[in-house]
């Protein structure tokens, strides 16, 4: 990790594997007139009583995040790939009072794109090794084994099983059943499993409680796609500490070739570590074990184009078309298909955007609302779950909008009953999610 010294906020040192240090931008310097910074994650951090901010990279391009102090991450806030040094450093001397050298900005530069954190040629050459290397594995790793869960099966199972002792969880691991019909469609989480673990085991619990699917097609939140490209598929097999859990790579490519309107592989890359997908597999693998059934990993985009212009999704082209063509592949098969939508509901609060913090009032808000929100998939009614997003512009930032929005309108008019909701507050950051399980017939 690339750190700061509290005593001089813009000086950055490499803390490499063996322990030893050595100063940020010696050798291998990339020196860029307009350095931009990528899409990333920003923490604050409290470290011997003072803030820093913690950069991370959510894809992995970038492996190791990168803590900086508050100087320097208000120039990395500039990095726009508009404002040279000069620009940066009147900028900080209008906002500091202070004339930082320029020597020091370029140090800062050279940290960040020494660790994959700017657009940049060396970025890019990152970029085409990791999708040369992913593209050369037929699994999919498991990304967060060992960070979100536990990565020893032993250990893992114990933990799951903790879950269904929690608070609101269902309590006892239900037996294996067959007695009722295989679930047409599962709303489950994707936050961290540690935080959402009750709702996690009201979902898979359920599904011990039925007959076994054959087929599951998993839709998750695709939280760092962008473009045009709405649908990302992926013909790998998902690895978890369980076991492999098989994709039917027959049945993705079919899809794909159907799919007209998009490119279901442009963006493959984007799997490598999305969590939304990664989660539904590990739990899957849990509940069902890894034989007996494959899946179809979908990641879902942003629909947010369509919220703020109050066009129904089914209406854009790309949205459309991957209905019909999923519809058609669904049609012809003839196994029991499960659809789950790997997703959350509302981000609230100053992590994610809002002026304001999340406290028991907002809570209270966002509860209300979301619950209101889930009267439309307990109908199975896709136009009124949007229309109720549309309402407010999406103020709560519904992030398995799009998800569910599809799963939703595969399984229209199923009643779906709802097994928990559960918001996770954040008071370090003034911030909540929310997330909720849901069994739809």
């Amino acid at each position: 990790m690339a750190c700061c010294s509290p005593a001089q906020p813009l000086a950055f040192e490499v803390f490499e594997a063996g322990g030893t240090a050595r100063p940020e931008g010696v050798g291998g310097r990339h020196t860029m007139d307009k350095p931009k910074i990528r899409a990333v994650e920003a923490f604050p951090v409290e470290q011997q009583g003072q803030t820093f901010v913690l950069l991370r990279d959510p894809t992995g391009i970038a492996p190791e995040p990168i803590l900086i102090g508050m100087g320097a991450y208000f120039l990395v806030a500039q990095m726009d790939g508009k404002n040279e040094r000069l620009d940066l450093q009147a900028a900080f001397a209008r906002r500091f009072g202070e004339i930082i050298p320029s020597e020091q900005i370029q140090q800062l530069i050279d940290a960040l794109d020494r660790a994959y954190f700017l657009e940049s040629a060396r970025y890019l050459e990152r970029v085409r090794e990791v999708t040369e290397e992913f593209a050369k594995s037929p699994q999919r790793p498991a990304a967060l084994a060992g960070l979100a869960y536990h990565a020893d099966p032993i250990q893992l199972r114990e933990e799951i099983a903790a879950f269904f002792r929690r608070p609101g969880a269902p309590g006892e691991i239900p037996v294996p059943s067959t007695e009722l019909a295989c679930l047409s469609g599962l709303i489950s989480p994707h936050i961290d499993p540690r935080r959402g673990g009750a709702a996690y085991a009201h979902a898979y619990g359920e599904l011990l409680r039925r007959e076994r699917p054959e087929l599951v097609v998993i839709l998750g939140t695709s939280h760092y796609g962008s473009g045009p490209q709405l649908f990302t598929a992926t013909r790998k097999d998902f690895a978890t500490p369980l076991g492999v859990v098989q994709t039917d790579r027959q049945f993705v490519e079919r899809l794909a070739a159907r799919y007209k309107e998009g490119a279901l592989f442009e963006q493959e890359l984007l799997h490598r570590n999305e969590h939304s997908i990664e989660f539904q597999a590990l739990f899957l693998a849990w509940a069902l074990g890894t034989a007996g059934y494959q899946i179809v990993p979908i990641l879902v985009g942003s629909f947010h184009e369509m919220v703020q212009s109050g066009e129904t999704p089914a209406y854009d082209a790309r949205v459309g078309g991957f209905l019909e063509a999923l519809r058609g592949e669904l049609a012809a098969d003839s196994r029991r298909t499960l659809i789950i939508a790997g997703v959350d509901f509302a981000h609230v609060g100053r992590k994610f955007g809002d002026s304001f913090g999340a406290d028991e009032k907002v809570a209270q808000w966002i509860k209300r609302e979301d619950l209101a929100l889930i009267e439309n998939i307990k109908r199975g009614d896709p136009e009124g779950f949007f229309a109720d997003i549309v309402k407010d512009r999406d103020a709560r930032k519904i992030c398995g909008l799009s998800p569910m929005y599809t799963q939703l309108e595969l399984l229209r008019d199923h009643p779906a009953r709802l097994l928990m909701h559960d918001i996770a507050m954040e008071p370090q950051t003034e911030s909540a999610v929310s997330f909720a399980s849901l069994a739809i017939e």
